[in-house]
């Protein structure tokens, strides 16, 4: 006896751009291999189908749904093996109220949210304002729903009514600002639910707004410890050839400008003279915060040392001075031996300056405030001010060695931030420490430092 068999490939393209070849044999071994192919397909779609439906009731069901669950589970089950009548009439009430709850899933809202805000940078201790606007788009009438508003590490519920048809309505809603930071502010959700809470239908609309908390700033004299003498910079010993601050003359070489030529000078020596002029350094400010969680009592001494920095490094932008300001770096603890690193953060304008300082936190792991000095000393050329916030866990010794990491010809201004201590100001040497207890304490002793 022989077997007549015939072979057909088949095509298969899956939506990632898998192909897949399948060969089916005809006859009697042919029939089976098909079937149990198209049984094994069932199977993975009986499957897949089984994995989304779980995750859709997962949604659904709140804890208190999943306890209703379980009671008319257990209860029908217990009641009908060992005929206990209470435990079936529990089960039967649970069953029916998830029955009753279903109906309150059903449908969908034809409405459109969206979530504006009037502004998106506050001073900490005020508050952003922003507007839920809710419009129904449909032809239908919209039961009434709350949405669910995620701010920060907090959730805002609104309370949406009954709204007909083309109607809209607008909720206020307050985004407070106790804290420095970035408070992230959505997605809107609108939440549907039975009024026992057992199931609970989300729908969610895209869009997170981002709420920068600034720190409070003063307004520090321009002309601090007298420490910017010009506006052009001082003159250094570098000799360039086009500059501000003349030096001398020379005789013409090869690939000078003609512009330089100093022709008074040429007539009287028959040969061409040119201009040289000494290079000028513009006034260069570096602010240094420390972010080491070690070298600050609590959050409040650390959130007056930012206040301090950022008032600081805000008014030489101002000025139209060049401004370094550096901060501690998070350094991972297995190579933090190994690893120096600091965050500059920019200073094209206070804008930027002012949004990069809301995301500046304590570090754990980070190196020490002399270290930081150092590395920010080493990485800005031609220095004329260095400003060194720290916390009262520091100590003036340790201030003075992070001082003396700076170049000799430039000033170095220690800020001690402690809320604890009265406004001081000490001369130790070449360096000039300042303890606050206060922000408006920086103002008052950088005043009176000008006006001596």
């Amino acid at each position: 006896m022989s077997f007549q068999t015939e072979s057909r490939f088949t095509r298969t393209a899956t939506r990632t751009g898998t192909v897949t070849r399948t060969v089916v044999s005809s006859g009697s071994g042919g029939r089976v291999v098909t079937l149990t192919v198209r049984v094994a397909a069932a199977a993975r779609a009986l499957r897949a189908w089984a994995v989304r439906a779980f995750a859709a009731v997962r949604r659904s069901v709140t804890p208190a749904g999943w306890l209703v669950l379980c009671v008319a589970a257990a209860g029908s089950t217990g009641g009908l093996v060992w005929g206990w009548t209470e435990w079936v009439v529990a089960g039967l009430a649970a069953g029916v109220v998830l029955l009753l709850a279903v109906p309150f899933l059903l449908g969908s809202a034809d409405v459109d949210v969206t979530l504006e805000l009037s502004q998106d940078r506050v001073v900490v201790g005020d508050a952003a304002s922003a507007d839920v606007r809710v419009v129904n788009d449909g032809h239908r009438l919209v039961l009434p729903t709350r949405l669910e508003v995620p701010i920060g590490n907090g959730l805002a519920e609104v309370p949406v009514p009954l709204l007909l048809p083309g109607r809209s309505l607008v909720r206020p809603l307050v985004v407070p600002a106790e804290r420095r930071g970035v408070v992230v502010v959505g997605p809107v959700t609108a939440v549907r639910s039975d009024p026992v809470g057992v199931l609970r239908r989300e729908t969610a609309w895209p869009g997170r707004h981002e709420v920068f908390v600034r720190p409070r700033t003063v307004t520090v004299p321009s002309t601090s410890m007298g420490l910017v003498r010009d506006l052009e910079g001082a003159p250094t010993r570098r000799l360039v050839d086009a500059d501000v601050s003349f030096h001398a003359l020379r005789e013409y070489a090869p690939g000078d400008s003609w512009r330089q030529v100093h022709w008074k000078s040429t007539a009287k020596t028959g040969q061409l003279m040119v201009r040289q002029y000494e290079e000028s350094m513009r006034s260069r400010i570096a602010v240094v915060l420390s972010c080491a969680r070690g070298e600050y009592r609590d959050d409040e001494e650390f959130e007056l040392a930012v206040s301090a920095a950022t008032s600081m490094a805000v008014q030489g932008i101002r000025d139209g001075r060049d401004v370094d300001a550096v901060v501690s770096a998070e350094i991972p603890e297995l190579v933090r031996s190994r690893v120096r690193a600091i965050d500059t953060l920019p200073t094209v304008a206070p804008r930027a300056l002012l949004d990069a300082v809301c995301r500046v936190e304590l570090a754990a792991s980070t190196m020490p405030i002399e270290e930081v000095c150092r590395l920010a000393a080493e990485s800005s050329e031609r220095m004329s001010l260095a400003v060194v916030v720290c916390g009262s866990e520091v100590g003036l010794r340790r201030l003075r060695r992070a001082a003396l990491t700076f170049p000799g010809d430039a000033a170095v201004l220690g800020v001690v931030c402690d809320p604890r201590s009265h406004p001081v100001m000490r001369q130790l040497g070449t360096l000039t420490v300042l303890t606050v207890g206060v922000l408006e304490d920086l103002r008052q002793l950088l005043s009176r430092e000008v006006s001596s």
